[in-house]
């Protein structure tokens, strides 16, 4: 099984509370997932953010194509990381950790993503034109987001 890595990070100027308070909290997810991915948490309890907690989404990758999404949040450090986990969905294997670190004059948000993609040669074929380049589009929304919502530092 071939796992894909995906790193970014940016820095923004919030404290580390600020930025726990709005990564911590999965409804946040939607405003910074691009609005063509019918990114809807259909399932969540609404609580504060642990270790085990499941968060079922529907979400439309590709192609109009409307998908379950179901991951855990399997670690969670408060103010310092969490990670998601895919139990069902789209990916064979997706890994997500949320790291932050204080930095001067802000936060420092790092995504370290591991994935690994289904359907053998045929997901591996698609990876480098399709999958790869859809990821790096969100991820960029993502940054434009929350510099508007925070600036830049």
């Amino acid at each position: 099984m071939k796992i894909f890595r995906l790193e970014k990070s940016i820095n923004l100027p919030i404290t580390i509370e600020e930025c726990w308070e709005f990564f911590s909290n999965p409804k946040n997810l939607k405003i910074i997932t691009p609005n063509y991915m019918g990114f809807d948490i259909i399932d969540l309890e609404y609580t504060k953010m642990y270790s085990g907690q499941i968060i079922k989404y529907n979400v439309t990758p590709l192609l109009g194509i409307k998908m379950r999404w179901v991951t855990e949040i399997s670690h969670v450090k408060e103010n310092s990381f969490f990670v998601d986990e895919q139990r069902f969905g789209p990916y064979k294997f997706w890994h997500h950790k949320h790291k932050f670190e204080i930095i001067d004059g802000g936060v420092k948000i790092i995504d370290i993503l591991d994935y690994s993609l289904p359907f053998g040669l045929i997901g591996l074929f698609f990876h480098p034109f399709l999958v790869k380049p859809k990821l790096d589009e969100i991820f960029k929304y993502r940054e434009k987001k929350l510099i508007e919502i925070f600036g830049r530092l």
